[in-house]
């Protein structure tokens, strides 16, 4: 009875997860936002009328762009000293101050050309200002 009662046992754990797999991989299927037809979608956010996720905003994109229009309103000295406060303020900036010293560089090249963009350089962030003159000029 005992070696009846193992084999049954053996077949039913081996047969026993892929029934399970299978039914949970048809229960999935027939829910009503598999659908193919859009019609039946019961979901908003499937509709087409939204074109792309919103970006979620985080301090060093606040304040990149901050300082890229700082940069367009005043000079490049002026940013590079505010980027240097807010890091100051923030720690947890510095991490990301090379690369908006060097987007600040890129804009710099942009509105004033590159040699008078690199006449702004100052040691912020180790130098990322120039290297963002230099790889953009």
């Amino acid at each position: 009875m005992t070696h009846t009662a193992r084999r049954i046992g053996r077949s039913l754990a081996l047969v026993l997860p892929v029934v399970m797999v299978l039914s949970g991989t048809l229960a999935v299927t027939s829910v009503p936002w598999a659908a193919a037809d859009k019609d039946s979608q019961l979901l908003a956010a499937s509709s087409e009328t939204v074109s792309k996720p919103a970006k979620p905003y985080v301090p060093q994109d606040v304040l990149r762009e901050k300082l890229l229009v700082e940069l367009q309103e005043k000079d490049p000295g002026t940013a590079l000293t505010s980027l240097q406060r807010a890091v100051e303020r923030r720690p947890s900036l510095a991490r990301h101050c090379m690369s908006i010293a060097k987007a600040l560089g890129k804009a710099a090249v942009e509105q004033y050309g590159p040699t008078r963009a690199h006449r702004f350089s100052r040691p912020v962030c180790d130098t990322s200002f120039a290297s963002g003159v230099a790889q953009f000029s």
